[in-house]
């Protein structure tokens, strides 16, 4: 079993757009089509503060990490926000997701980026694993829409 990550190219839009749609299955949530294609898109825009690293296992696209980069108050250097991190329901528990969090970790030391952090709920599986990197903050997040905003 050999896992092997690596930032998405144009020509992981299809397996890209399986593991998202999976990933949003997952949570019981939809995106709109034209949303989906803007993600997309910022992936692949070198200029874009978003990226994408995939997960390959014995050759077979099985898990993405998106996360984003944004300057911060308190620091010199940039955080790395992991905001959506998901692997194939039937592969789960064979070190896909931790290869994907240690690879950002890697790329947050090598690149010089202030902290990588991300958020989950509290009764989410996946803090088995979360926990074994770091205790978990305590911080409450608060979504606030914008006024005269009815998306979330």
């Amino acid at each position: 079993m050999v896992i092997r990550i690596r930032e998405a190219e144009a020509s992981d839009e299809g397996v890209w757009r399986r593991l998202w749609a999976g990933y949003l299955a997952h949570l019981g949530a939809t995106v709109p089509e034209d949303v989906t294609a803007h993600t997309w898109a910022r992936i692949l825009d070198p200029v874009s503060p978003v990226f994408c690293r995939l997960a390959d296992l014995d050759g077979a696209t099985v898990g993405l990490a998106l996360y984003l980069l944004h300057e911060g108050s308190w620091a010199l250097t940039p955080h790395c926000y992991l905001e959506d991190l998901y692997v194939d329901a039937a592969l789960r528990g064979r070190g896909v997701g931790r290869a994907l969090i240690d690879d950002l970790r890697a790329l947050a030391g090598a690149k010089g980026w202030n902290r990588l952090y991300w958020h989950t709920h509290a009764d989410n599986p996946a803090r088995r694993l979360y926990d074994r990197f770091a205790p978990a903050s305590g911080l409450i997040v608060y979504k606030v829409q914008p006024c005269g905003s009815s998306s979330s």
